[in-house]
């Protein structure tokens, strides 16, 4: 998810009035989507015990939610371009308590996969809504606020998983731990009011059409460094959400209770890596951070690979999500300053390569464990997310020379 940077707005007071409302808005939209995904990715045993579903089958699932989330934000950005993007996002929220409760009560797998379908679209829709949102959010506030919407999506993650640990230790059904988390994620959305907020300037000035800046070649070469990093942070991240409550289970032998912690873990360590991630920008710069987090995120990634039992798996997983917490801010950061006058084209064609990591992680690291190699999975991307080492150079200040490129 991206979010525009580089505005040069004058910050107005923030701390009360329709501004502050419309980000704690937009916050709550992110939460419920982070409590979501992490509904759907810690009940994957469950749901396949359930179903009588394979492996192979749910990861042909994993896919298939994801391409449809991708059809979904072309979806959502036509809504919104009809509507308002609140409206959208409210209604994009409740679609996928809607789609929650589908799954859960599902009668048979034919159900059950329309269920997923339409949690990936909603998933689409709230992405672009909210991101629209929170660009304008942020054009008022004059400064980048990025870090704590994704600061609040880890956070609803480790409460969504910490929900599927206690009330599967209870010993209830999937239904109605699934149900439990409609509930949570319909609470939200009905919290999510509108506040009116007076135009933005635009970066260029009164009247300027930032999106309609063109991009050359030069810039687009620019981009090249920062997506495939943000392509490495996501195919990591969609290997542990996806995935990690499974191989938990299935490899590591923990009971429906326990394997959820590990998801739990890795979104705690998002949260503590992000909260702490613009301070250590500040002291060591963005080159050295992205290399630090990068050889984090590999060593833990390995520990999880090599965990000879899930509480090992766990700890391990909490430091991949330190690690990850800061490549996913820093690529946006970096690839807003590519074209101030026009950030919000320049995310979105970043954007690409988060949809193609997801696909690439939920895809491969899927089929691996289909064949019980869950293990090979988590080192493969152990070794992928040694680019950004090689590439943290692209991340300095105004960048590299044209001739480096």
């Amino acid at each position: 998810m991206t979010a525009s940077v580089g505005m040069t707005a004058p910050p107005r007071a923030a701390g009360r009035g329709p501004l502050a409302g419309a980000r704690r808005a937009a916050a709550t939209v992110f939460a419920a989507q982070g409590a979501a995904v992490a509904a759907v990715s810690t009940t994957v045993p469950a749901v396949a015990s359930h179903l009588g579903l394979s492996p192979l089958a749910m990861t042909a699932l994993t896919i298939a939610l994801t391409l449809a989330a991708g059809a979904g934000s072309f979806a959502g950005l036509a809504a919104v371009r009809r509507s308002d993007p609140v409206t959208v996002m409210r209604a994009a929220v409740l679609t996928t308590a809607a789609a929650l409760l589908a799954v859960a009560w599902a009668p048979g797998r034919v159900t059950a996969s329309a269920a997923y379908v339409l949690f990936g679209l909603a998933l689409g829709a709230i992405d672009v809504s909210v991101n629209t949102r929170v660009a304008t959010v942020e054009r008022h506030y004059g400064r980048s606020i990025l870090s704590s919407f994704y600061a609040a999506w880890s956070a609803a993650g480790v409460a969504a998983a910490l929900l599927t640990a206690g009330v599967s230790r209870l010993g209830w059904p999937v239904e109605y731990v699934l149900t439990a988390h409609a509930a949570l994620v319909a609470f939200l959305a009905l919290t999510v009011r509108a506040h009116a907020l007076p135009p933005a300037l635009s970066p260029s000035g009164p009247g300027a059409a930032p999106t309609d800046e063109v991009l050359g070649r030069r810039v687009w070469a620019r981009l090249v460094p920062f997506g495939v990093v943000l392509l490495v942070a996501y195919v990591v991240d969609s290997t542990v959400a996806a995935w990690s409550t499974a191989y938990l289970h299935q490899t590591l032998a923990a009971s429906l209770a326990a394997a959820p912690l590990a998801y739990a873990a890795y979104q705690a360590g998002t949260v503590i890596g992000r909260a702490g991630a613009d301070l250590m920008v500040r002291r060591a710069g963005p080159v050295a951070m992205v290399r630090a987090a990068a050889l984090l995120t590999a060593v833990a990634l390995a520990g999880v690979a090599a965990a000879p039992s899930w509480p090992y798996a766990v700890v391990a997983a909490g430091c991949a999500g330190l690690g990850v917490a800061a490549l996913i801010p820093l690529c946006v950061a970096a690839a807003g300053r590519l074209r101030p006058g026009a950030p919000e084209t320049v995310l979105a064609r970043l954007n690409v390569f988060n949809y193609v990591g997801v696909l690439v992680g939920a895809g491969a690291s899927g089929g691996l464990g289909a064949t019980g190699h869950f293990r090979i999975a988590y080192a493969i991307a152990a070794a992928l997310v040694l680019i950004p080492v090689a590439t943290a150079r692209f991340f300095r200040p105004g960048g590299l020379p044209p001739r480096s490129l």
